[in-house]
């Protein structure tokens, strides 16, 4: 795993995490440990296949192949236990893209869709941006785990017009690893009322400390029919840049509706890298993965520890899943506004503020892991000298 200790140097190579820091927070000078990339290398073997398709230095049109189907299967069967089609697969160019074209391709303007806050942005910003209602059935926090609050849901699935639900799983800020029972009870209420499930699973390979992710739609023949679920290789092997998601519709009449919505915004295909990578992080990905996982798991170990000792009014959740941490600042009594400003101007530390992800989110901060040890240490000295007065 030492290779994961290495500190490259991301600046000047047009990363939004590095470079844009001071057109988004206002200073350069800042640690950024916020955008939800990593700081390490992709594996050798994506690297390598990149490498051997720019060196046939022909990049006309090119389509996805057969063996990137079968990549994908291969990796879901092995890696979830899920068994799909080649048939079920269809590609977008981001999950937040395909957010938005779930939105446009099953519900009209002045429909409602359904999000869990706090939950990542664009689940807000796809809906609203679309002309389509917002209608937040709020996670519940007891004893720092969240939890769904099914009653709450049922009573938004029986209002008019509700035609979409946008489920984060694992979810993104909070971490949690849906259970079977909570995903059970989450798909039977959206049949009963006729409501589609989009299930964003872009971080179900971070999956930490001994949980299992479950694909939604592999519960039941039900579900399978119900949904569409995004995937990618993007946050697994930290290949957002190359812009290539697999999404999973074994519905024919969703696939359908899905490939004309995207067909209706001029896609065609992913770029020839964003599939060659693809295609090599599923079929040789694995072993470096497991390095990585283990690699996580002992920077949120450092960062309890740390916390604990250091700055022990933050509360940890306990993450389950991805490489972001969900900060419970609220003991401090700040406001988000306050602790904004003692994050950049005392600790020179860039973080994702919790009120961002909408309601719950107030007085909580999202970091983010995926750095050398190094730079985490670094991180936390930065949080400390910002939060510890």
């Amino acid at each position: 795993m030492s290779h994961f200790n290495t500190v490259i140097n991301r600046k000047q190579t047009a990363s939004v995490k590095w470079d844009l820091t001071k057109e988004i927070f206002g200073t350069d000078d800042l640690l950024p440990m916020w955008v939800a990339d990593m700081d390490f290398p992709a594996p050798q073997e994506v690297l390598d296949a990149l490498k051997n398709r720019l060196d046939h230095g022909i990049f006309g049109y090119t389509s996805t192949t057969i063996e990137t189907k079968e990549s994908i299967c291969k990796w879901l069967k092995t890696r979830h236990g899920w068994e799909i089609s080649e048939e079920d697969i269809t590609y977008s160019s981001g999950v937040v893209t395909a957010l938005s074209m779930a939105v446009q391709a099953y519900t009209e303007p002045g429909d409602k869709v359904i999000v869990q806050s706090p939950v990542y942005t664009p689940f807000f910003q796809m809906a609203k941006e679309n002309d389509r209602i917002v209608e937040n059935n709020q996670l519940i926090l007891t004893n720092h785990q969240y939890e769904m609050d099914f009653e709450g849901l049922e009573n938004i699935l029986k209002e008019d017009k509700v035609k979409l639900l946008l489920l984060c799983n694992p979810h993104n800020p909070v971490g949690r690893v849906w259970t079977r029972e909570e995903l059970i009870k989450l798909g039977e209420l959206c049949l009963k009322y006729n409501v589609v499930v989009v299930s964003d699973e872009i971080h179900s390979d971070l999956i930490l400390f001994g949980h299992k992710h479950i694909p939604f739609a592999s519960l039941s023949e039900e579900f399978k029919n119900n949904s569409i679920t995004c995937i990618a290789p993007s946050k697994t092997f930290n290949l957002a840049g190359l812009q290539a998601s697999a999404i999973i519709i074994p519905n024919d009449s969703l696939r359908r509706k899905f490939n004309e919505q995207q067909h209706r915004q001029g896609f065609f295909t992913l770029n020839t890298f964003g599939f060659v990578a693809m295609e090599a992080a599923y079929t040789y990905g694995e072993p470096w993965l497991t390095e990585l996982l283990a690699y996580l798991e002992e920077n949120v170990i450092r960062l309890k520890e740390f916390i604990n000792q250091e700055i022990p009014n933050i509360k940890i959740i306990e993450p389950e899943s991805t490489y972001l941490v969900w900060l419970d600042c609220r003991a401090m009594g700040l406001s988000d506004q306050e602790l904004k400003r003692k994050l950049l101007l005392y600790g020179k530390i860039a973080l994702e503020p919790g009120n961002k992800y909408g309601e719950g989110g107030e007085g909580f901060l999202r970091i983010n892991l995926a750095c050398p040890k190094d730079t985490l240490e670094e991180g936390l000295l930065r949080l400390k000298k910002a939060l510890a007065s």
